[in-house]
């Protein structure tokens, strides 16, 4: 089977496909257009990308692709994967943290160690990919960059570790989810499910929403507002944890939330936390 995930080996995805599908052939691909383009495609079977990051909050470019729309093929969510993350600073031999002046890695790694390049006067420069990022440098040569990613991946390319756990906080961990193309399906362990809701533009509607779900027994761990197809109108991506199975899906779904206009399924999986 061919898993697809975005970036290069070493990276966080790489990490996350590889402890998801051991034995599997592995695919990294540049950009998150190109891994869903290639799972659309058929050149992979199964496609892993972070959705959440519990210091920066939700992989935007990957969220609003999830639902696709009339022109894509239908996207399901499998699984869910929770990976720790723990960047550290990587430069040539012979580079020392007071030598330091740039440093390398992709934006959402970046954006979870801000204070602490701050703190270290360094000027963050976007990549696309931690682990291309430690590429650069090892081809660049030059003692004054340094890339931040994950504590192995400078090793491959000749790298020494400069600082480790260079982050904001301590619990700093990415959600991935693993995803494929059809319906989604609920096994008999399924016990979490991602949804797209669409409100009636009616004062109140997405209380009422989120009120019926509750009452009807699932717990909403995640509800995240995004701009839809048209100017100024939301959709709000909602994860619920529920009882197990079909019949505990239908449960807090069947019939939908009355205020809501539109509801879509985006796939059921079994929690990570569970």
């Amino acid at each position: 089977m061919d898993i697809g995930y975005q970036g290069e080996p070493h990276s966080y995805s790489h990490r996350a496909a590889t402890e998801l599908f051991p034995g599997e052939d592995l695919i990294g691909f540049p950009s998150f257009a190109a891994a869903f383009t290639a799972l659309e495609k058929g050149d992979v079977d199964r496609l892993v990308v972070p959705v959440e990051n519990s210091t920066t909050g939700s992989v935007l470019s990957v969220l609003d692709r999830l639902p696709g729309d009339s022109s894509h093929v239908r996207f399901s969510i499998l699984a869910e994967h929770l990976v720790e993350v723990r960047h550290t600073l990587h430069g040539i031999p012979g580079a020392t943290i007071e030598g330091l002046k740039q440093v390398r890695s992709h934006p959402q790694a970046l954006s979870q160690a801000e204070y602490a390049l701050l703190d270290l006067g360094l000027e963050a420069v976007p990549t696309h990919d931690t682990a291309g990022a430690v590429r650069q440098v090892a081809e660049l040569g030059d003692p004054t960059i340094a890339a931040l990613a994950p504590p192995l991946a400078g090793a491959a390319y000749g790298l020494v570790v400069l600082k480790d756990n260079v982050l904001d906080r301590d619990h700093n961990t990415t959600r991935f989810v693993v995803l494929t193309v059809g319906e989604p399906e609920v096994n008999e362990d399924d016990d979490k499910t991602t949804i797209v809701v669409t409100g009636s533009h009616r004062p109140g509607s997405l209380a009422l929403i989120l009120t019926e779900l509750g009452l009807r027994g699932a717990n909403l761990t995640r509800i995240e507002s995004r701009p839809a197809g048209d100017a100024w109108n939301y959709r709000f991506f909602i994860d619920l944890v529920h009882e197990p199975g079909e019949e505990g899906l239908r449960k807090v779904l069947d019939p939908p939330p009355a205020s809501a206009a539109k509801v879509l399924n985006l796939g059921s999986y079994r929690s990570a936390n569970g």
